[in-house]
């Protein structure tokens, strides 16, 4: 692949923060959103697949990986995780989103090819949409886990759950086309936050 460094726009020992900075500088700049309804769209598509490449590769490499020449999201296609996470790249999700670093989770999950996205990619998703409020969409992506998953018990939990709370607080879906709301964010990301907990061992909601 191409100089990650070079499509950055950084030295190879730039510091971590220059890199971030610069991969977020970019990120902005070549956002698909920002192009949705131009010419550029699918220019702009692209450019953010190789900044978002690039950026992955140069963490892999710091971190003492090896890309073998060629990117790859580390996503293993096949398989279901029914506790914690088979692939590095989910259980790095996982990381992520129970330490509240939720847009770094949703870039790595949105590079994965949309072939490729399996029920755990789908559970992850529904976890982040909780946190941002978006209980509709969540609701959403937890089924299609379930379905593409249907054995698997974190996955159906975390789709119940989502329904008992929405069902007990009376509250209409959020989506992400919507405002947060008003009453449940904090019960959403705790009960997202305790469905990753609990697949690593821990317990945030001891009710639950």
């Amino acid at each position: 692949m191409t100089d990650p460094y070079k499509t950055l726009g950084v030295s190879r020992d730039a510091s971590d923060e220059d890199v971030k900075k610069a991969y977020r500088d970019l990120a902005r700049k070549y956002h698909p959103d920002k192009y949705r309804d131009s010419d550029l769209a699918d220019v702009a598509e692209e450019k953010m697949k190789e900044i978002n490449a690039a950026y992955d590769e140069i963490q892999r490499l710091r971190e003492g990986g090896s890309s073998g020449g060629g990117y790859s999201s580390g996503y293993s296609s096949g398989g279901s995780y029914s506790s914690g996470s088979a692939s590095p790249l989910y259980a790095r999700v996982r990381v992520l989103i129970n330490q509240g670093s939720i847009l770094e989770a949703a870039r790595i999950l949105s590079a994965v090819p949309a072939g490729e996205r399996n029920a755990e990619w789908h559970f992850l998703q529904g976890c982040i949409q909780l946190r941002r409020g978006w209980q509709f969409d969540a609701q959403q992506s937890f089924d299609t886990a379930c379905t593409l998953d249907p054995a698997n018990a974190e996955y159906a939990q975390a789709r119940d759950r989502l329904r008992s709370q929405t069902q007990t607080f009376g509250r209409a879906y959020t989506t992400g086309g919507g405002n947060s709301c008003s009453g449940c964010d904090l019960c959403t990301g705790l009960l997202c936050a305790d469905c990753c907990c609990e697949c690593m061992g821990g317990n945030l909601i001891s009710c639950c």
